[in-house]
């Protein structure tokens, strides 16, 4: 089977997580296709494939004869879907010989753009699979999982030559839980790649710090006839509060290494209001800087109206990988190698964002982050291409069999 024919059935059953869950998974629906993936994974031969009660799958693939000294590699992809647009009732679209123009997304009155999205002039020719406009495509990151899975069957029905092999599907990765129950232990990896980033070819070792905050304003509410000098309305103060951030340092303003503040949620009356941001930065200094600044600025808004207003919770969430993949640059060396064996032009790129292998690389397992040969996650104009998975297949395929030919204590393991 095709890569992208599994991506056809794995998107159809809905794993969208919840931000606002206190449960792993986070939507009892990711168990679904855990369950589905571990029972596809032994019937292609990964005996010892499993799912925990946290929706975790893992298995492994041992080593072949006489490659048993080779490091072990992990694969790693998400199982759950963005919660930012709906990921149920999935009606992929596939567009056979794609001419390089706009596409209409069905009936929904969307139009995926050539201007908007000018990585669709290199899927011209391809068969390129979009959503209906609808909801979101779920090829972040089921295009992942069914890489991998093709590469497992690949790995054992062609019989190529391999070190031992470490598969796991998380949850919860897109509402930055996927490595809360992570087992690296039982995963038994010595590195290992997620396959979760954008186009084939993409190579990602450096990722945002992370925080999340919650800024909260009290105000007072009386009577709007009688309110002179006594309301303090909430909602004005949130208002206020934001014109006070660096107005250009949003996503919609910034690129590559810069970072920004990223207001996701609001909701309010006059006596209380809530500001939900996340915030990001390549750089660590930079990085605490932004977190001071939005300390600073509840400051002077409690000064200002001289009373405790405004209050602030930050939460970190994850740390830039750089620093824990530098020292094992050849896991990128062998990705740049294996994207040109499969066909592909190899970049490397700074991810706006935060992978599973983030947090999993200071959990002791090196993990960077490689393409899916998709783009415009997270929405309607989601879209992939057929060919394109399969160049992601043949790089993971490519990159096995490249780490069987050396070995743990060439690697100093």
């Amino acid at each position: 089977m095709k890569a992208y024919e599994r991506l056809l059935q794995y998107v159809k059953i809905h794993t969208t997580s919840d931000e606002d869950s206190q449960t792993t998974p986070s939507s009892e629906r990711q168990f679904a296709l855990a369950d589905m993936l571990r029972d596809e994974l032994v019937s292609l031969g990964v005996s010892d494939a499993q799912r925990d009660k946290y929706a975790y799958v893992y298995g492994h693939i041992p080593a072949s004869p006489g490659k048993e000294d080779a490091p072990a590699i992990g694969l790693i992809a998400h199982i759950d879907t963005a919660p930012d647009f709906s990921g149920e009732n999935v009606r992929p679209v596939l567009h056979p010989d794609y001419d390089g123009k706009d596409v209409v997304l069905g009936e929904s009155g969307r139009v995926l753009s050539v201007k908007d999205f000018p990585d669709l002039q290199r899927m011209k020719g391809r068969t390129l699979i979009t959503t209906d406009g609808t909801t979101l495509l779920g090829a972040d990151d089921k295009a992942g999982v069914a890489e991998i899975m093709t590469l497992a069957e690949r790995i054992i029905g062609d019989g190529i030559p391999h070190g031992k092999i470490c598969i796991a599907f998380t949850p919860d990765e897109e509402i930055g839980a996927g490595a809360d129950h992570f087992d690296v232990a039982r995963f038994g990896a010595d590195f290992a790649y997620t396959v979760d980033g954008g186009l084939e070819g993409g190579i990602e070792y450096e990722n945002f710090n992370a925080a999340a905050a919650n800024v909260t304003f009290l105000g007072v509410n009386v009577h709007p006839g009688s309110a002179k000098d006594i309301m303090v309305n909430a909602q004005l103060l949130a208002m206020e509060f934001n014109r006070m951030l660096p107005q250009n340092e949003i996503p919609s303003k910034t690129e590559g290494y810069e970072g920004f503040y990223h207001l996701t949620r609001m909701s309010g009356s006059v006596e209380k209001a809530v500001l939900q941001y996340i915030i990001r930065d390549h750089d660590e200094k930079a990085f605490l800087r932004r977190k001071e600044t939005v300390l600073e600025t509840v400051k002077m808004i409690n000064q200002k109206y001289n009373g405790e207003y405004a209050s602030a919770e930050i939460r970190e969430q994850y740390r830039n990988m750089l620093e824990m993949v530098r020292p094992h640059m050849h896991l990128i060396d062998t990705a740049k190698l294996a994207a040109k064996d499969a066909g592909a032009e190899p970049f490397v790129s700074p991810i706006r964002g935060g992978t599973d292998g983030a947090r999993l690389s200071f959990m002791g397992l090196p993990c960077p982050n490689l393409g899916t040969g998709g783009s415009a996650y997270h929405g309607p104009f989601e879209h992939i291409s057929v060919e394109g998975m399969d160049i992601v297949t043949g790089m993971l395929i490519r990159i096995i069999e490249r780490y069987a030919l050396t070995t743990r204590k060439q690697l100093g393991i």
